[in-house]
């Protein structure tokens, strides 16, 4: 990633605007065992308290990087119960990285942050509907399958 997306003028704003990055290598101890990175490169999201949210392993090319990064960001909104915020990097992600591998999730947790702040379950049928319309294979289309009921 040192070649191709770690010097993306788009991942460089991304990190330096919303991320405190911190880089270890794999063998570093005790950090690489206490994160468990055996491989690099891992990415792995924290909150304030060190506590992890969302984690890749492999290399991911800038059109991928900052999409997971956002997903990680929305997953320390929606653990801490800050839904709005989640929805505001889930809104982010989806409208400029709507083709990336993190965008299915995406409108699953954003359909259930809707949900969560406003408690109206017709919002979970429109998460699985969109899903379903534009993620058909994803794991998250099938995770979101029970909201069809609704």
């Amino acid at each position: 990633m040192d070649a191709v997306s770690y010097p993306n003028g788009k991942v460089i704003d991304f990190i330096t605007e919303r991320l405190v990055p911190l880089r270890v290598a794999f063998d570093v101890q005790p950090l690489s065992a206490q994160f468990r990175v055996t491989w690099t490169p891992t990415l792995v999201t924290l909150d304030m308290y060190g506590t992890e949210h969302h984690r890749t392993v492999g290399f991911l090319p800038p059109e991928e990087l900052v999409p997971s990064l956002s997903l990680g960001i929305a997953k320390i909104d929606f653990t801490a119960g800050e839904f709005n915020d989640a929805i505001v990097n889930l809104d982010f992600l989806l409208n400029r990285y709507p083709k990336s591998g993190s965008a299915p999730e995406a409108v699953y947790l954003r359909g259930v942050s809707r949900y969560k702040s406003t408690k109206d379950a017709s919002l979970l049928k429109e998460a699985y509907e969109r899903l379903s319309a534009d993620y058909p294979d994803s794991e998250w289309a099938r995770r979101a399958q029970p909201y069809s009921l609704i």
